[in-house]
């Protein structure tokens, strides 16, 4: 670059992560990095009162209100672009918008809908047999490896159930899950008067990114626009937490908060890595961050150090256990 005049100055690693989302010069970041990995620049770009639209659903899970707070302290507009969490935004009052749903009194609960993925109807006893490409073959979108096995154990509804809690202020008791297969409505806002809001749309991530980009304002994309005429069928179901464990493990670690959030994140990235590489059966991510839940105690969050410790404690356990069968 240098022999050919160019200035452009070239940043590598993760402290040059954080100085890009912090640079005085950059107004909107988008957190799009998978995983913990991503978490010390989304923090950055909070507390430096960026327009941040989060798409690193984990850099939320593991430090809650410490990214709340960071936010709301510093003036920055956290946008979600996870489709069901844009969804939910997209149906708050406008007063409410980028605040919180517990300040909007007549909210009742919120509803995060799933597509259930790959192995939605797939016998239990098959399930140690699931290959990561089959587990990567996602009925309705199209995401990287990771993601696309989150979908498959159902985590990554795990996960948005603890996402949609500390986003929205709400109570684990006030934010449900319902299995969507059409991928149709992305998410739901019960009111007290009886009124539900869904917003709808072709399953396409063009649209929550687009809306994020723009907000408040619009603008237009190339996404397929949406025929229900063709789509004749809207399917819904509840979710069962035996067949898609790691669902209940996420609610459960909603409901207990502190450093809960963050050791099944943790459990999960070792464990989901480990199916990717062949090293672990599809069936044991499950119990790998079910055992590490259990064995390693939840304290309260008070700080990041905490978490990160707890992050750390967390994938050590879980690849012993995945290193001992």
């Amino acid at each position: 670059l240098r022999s050919a005049g160019c200035e452009t100055k070239v940043l590598v690693g993760r402290e040059a992560l954080e100085e890009v989302a912090s640079d005085s010069k950059v107004d909107i970041v988008m957190a799009a990095i998978v995983g913990a990995a991503g978490l010390a620049a989304t923090l950055a770009a909070a507390k430096s009162g960026k327009r941040l639209l989060l798409a690193n659903k984990e850099a939320l899970v593991m430090t809650g209100d410490i990214l709340m707070d960071a936010a709301r302290q510093n003036g920055s507009t956290l946008l979600p672009i996870d489709s069901e969490h844009n969804a939910i935004f997209q149906c708050l009052p406008t007063v409410a918008e980028g605040i919180s749903a517990s300040q909007v009194k007549y909210v009742e609960k919120i509803v995060l809908t799933a597509s259930g993925g790959p192995f939605l109807d797939t016998p239990l006893d098959q399930f140690a047999a699931i290959t990561p490409a089959q587990a990567c073959a996602h009925p309705v979108w199209s995401m990287g490896s990771k993601i696309s096995v989150d979908s498959a154990t159902m985590m990554n509804k795990g996960l948005e159930f603890i996402e949609a809690c500390f986003l929205f202020g709400l109570p684990a008791d006030q934010v449900e899950v319902i299995i969507h297969p059409q991928s149709i409505i992305h998410s739901m806002v019960h009111y007290s008067d009886g009124s539900v809001l869904a917003q709808m749309a072709s399953p396409d991530m063009r649209v929550p990114i687009a809306h994020c980009i723009a907000w408040p304002q619009r603008i237009t994309t190339e996404a397929p626009r949406l025929d229900l005429a063709s789509a004749k069928t809207l399917e819904f179901r509840d979710p069962d937490l035996v067949r898609f464990r790691c669902l209940s493990l996420g609610m459960e670690a909603a409901r207990v908060r502190g450093t809960a959030p963050a050791l099944l994140n943790a459990a999960n990235e070792e464990s989901v890595s480990a199916f990717l590489a062949g090293r672990l059966r599809f069936n044991r991510i499950a119990e790998i961050n079910a055992d590490v839940m259990a064995q390693i105690p939840c304290e309260p969050a008070g700080s990041l150090a905490i978490i990160i410790e707890a992050d750390s404690r967390a994938r050590s356990l879980a690849n012993s256990l995945i290193n001992n069968g």
